[in-house]
């Protein structure tokens, strides 16, 4: 009978823990959303650039760039998948407005791609581009700048 006694109060103790980092997870989740939409100096977040990026160059997406974006987000979890392709969509348009384009073409979606994700997913882009048979060497500069954080100036480091 005492056997049991220590395994229930193990498991609930198990139990305690499991909730308590469940609720810590969720919270930091939540804590990240809420500082994201905080407005910065210009009075705007940064999901509402995010949001700018996206309308502002909604018409100049064609429908082979769309698959290629489609294609390059697929290893991203489900649930994740939306949020990912938003951020990647609205940096692809960032660099598309700041680079004055009438479209959205291959080498700007490649290039915005390249500065919205993080270095470990560039490995799974090197592979894709070299399946597509679509060279990867104008964008090595971006690829080598990837070592540095995209977050802070990244305006300044790819500007041609």
């Amino acid at each position: 009978m005492i056997i049991l006694s220590v395994f229930v109060d193990y498991l609930i103790v198990f139990w305690g823990f499991l909730m308590i980092g469940s609720m810590a997870i969720g919270g930091y989740f939540m804590f990240r959303k809420f500082l994201k939409q905080l407005p910065k100096e210009d009075g705007k977040s940064i999901m509402d650039w995010e949001r700018h990026y996206v309308e502002k160059t909604n018409h100049m997406w064609e429908q082979e760039e769309k698959d290629l974006l489609e294609e390059l987000v697929s290893p991203v979890p489900e649930l994740f998948r939306d949020v990912a392709r938003h951020k990647i969509a609205s940096k692809i348009g960032e660099v598309a407005l700041e680079k004055k384009a009438n479209k959205i073409t291959q080498d700007i979606l490649i290039e915005g791609y390249i500065i919205a994700t993080p270095k470990r997913d560039h490995r799974f882009l090197r592979k894709r581009l070299a399946e597509k048979e679509i060279d990867a060497t104008p964008f090595e500069p971006y690829f080598e700048a990837a070592k540095a954080n995209y977050a802070k100036g990244w305006e300044e480091k790819y500007k041609k």
